[in-house]
């Protein structure tokens, strides 16, 4: 929005009464007059001073967009909105986003990210599972050019081949600047994350907001705790994650019982993957060592191989043979996994 501000001569205490109005010449433009109370025009060419009022999604916005489609936030699709315009700019900047960057916004709600994200100068390729807010993000970016709408659930759908289509020709060369910024629904935020990651190949950067305790979990990756997970190998081994800031709880709508935090994931290119003969068996490997988290590998691993034989790669591996899942690196998941083979 922008204030226009009509300046006068100074006023001095004959000036005559001043009266102040104001005209919405367009939808973003306020013209405020100041006029005194005679018909007298000026002797001095009024100055016209333009403020940029920056628009934002707050909690009235958010629910006039919500009531314009006649919904309420539906909690079995974990939608919380985002209140505060400046998480969604700060999301933006986490990412980088510049002019012509391609960025996919997964959940865009009532599009108050997206908005920023246009603002950017981004071509945003949003995937909406509710129909309702699907069909308010398009009207509402439908003349910028630069919003392309998907009403699909974003973990069935094919996203290579919606970007293929949003791109065109342009998709061969997407993987040098194409991004992922979004606020998705906590509840979601593993299967989101295990679908994205792997694709350093398309994407630079995916920069989510997650439920801190997530987020933590996700980028700590600390070995001997109860937090230490298969997620954790699979998030390193495609990416390498950040934790940007804490978002409090009171900025979205409805406020969820837990508070959020932003993590950036910089994903890896192919041949910067740890060198595994097998991927799938890798991550198979994995989660069987971690299905009993407390027992040695060389029980929880015995389908693959003999006991002993398990020992003996642990031992090559530079472990002890009662070693357990939770006291391996990433490096030594790799390593134990090409001593054992894709058995």
């Amino acid at each position: 929005m922008t204030l226009l501000l009509h300046n006068l001569p100074p006023i001095t205490s004959s000036s005559p009464p001043l009266h102040y109005t104001t005209r919405c010449t367009r939808s973003d433009t306020v013209v405020c007059l100041i006029s005194s109370s005679n018909t007298d025009k000026p002797k001095i060419k009024p100055k016209i001073t333009k403020i940029k009022i920056k628009e934002s999604d707050d909690y009235h916005a958010t629910l006039k967009a919500l009531n314009s489609k006649g919904r309420i936030p539906r909690k079995s699709l974990g939608q919380h909105y985002m209140l505060n315009g400046e998480v969604n700019e700060q999301l933006v900047d986490a990412a980088n986003v510049s002019d012509g960057d391609v960025v996919l916004e997964i959940g865009p709600g009532t599009g108050s990210l997206t908005n920023v994200l246009v603002e950017s100068g981004a071509n945003v390729l949003a995937i909406e599972k509710d129909p309702y807010m699907a069909a308010l993000v398009n009207e509402r970016f439908a003349d910028t050019g630069r919003v392309k709408v998907i009403q699909e659930d974003f973990t069935r759908c094919h996203l290579r081949s919606h970007l293929s289509s949003f791109l065109g020709s342009e998709y061969s060369e997407v993987k040098s600047y194409a991004k992922v910024v979004a606020n998705i629904p906590f509840n979601i935020s593993t299967d989101i994350v295990k679908q994205l990651l792997p694709m350093g190949d398309i994407f630079s950067e995916v920069v989510l907001l997650l439920q801190e305790e997530a987020a933590l979990r996700m980028v700590d990756s600390s070995l001997r705790t109860s937090e230490y997970r298969p997620i954790n190998i699979f998030i390193n081994f495609y990416s390498d994650p950040e934790y940007k800031f804490k978002v409090p709880r009171a900025n979205f709508f409805p406020q969820p019982k837990v508070d959020a935090a932003v993590v950036v994931f910089r994903l890896k290119q192919a041949a910067d993957y740890p060198q595994v003969s097998s991927t799938k068996n890798f991550f198979s490997m994995v989660n069987s060592a971690f299905n009993g988290k407390r027992k040695m590998l060389r029980k929880t691993l015995q389908h693959i191989k003999p006991s002993l034989e398990i020992e003996e790669a642990l031992v090559n591996a530079g472990l002890v043979a009662t070693a357990r899942p939770e006291e391996l690196t990433l490096e030594d998941f790799v390593k134990l996994h090409n001593l054992i083979g894709d058995a």
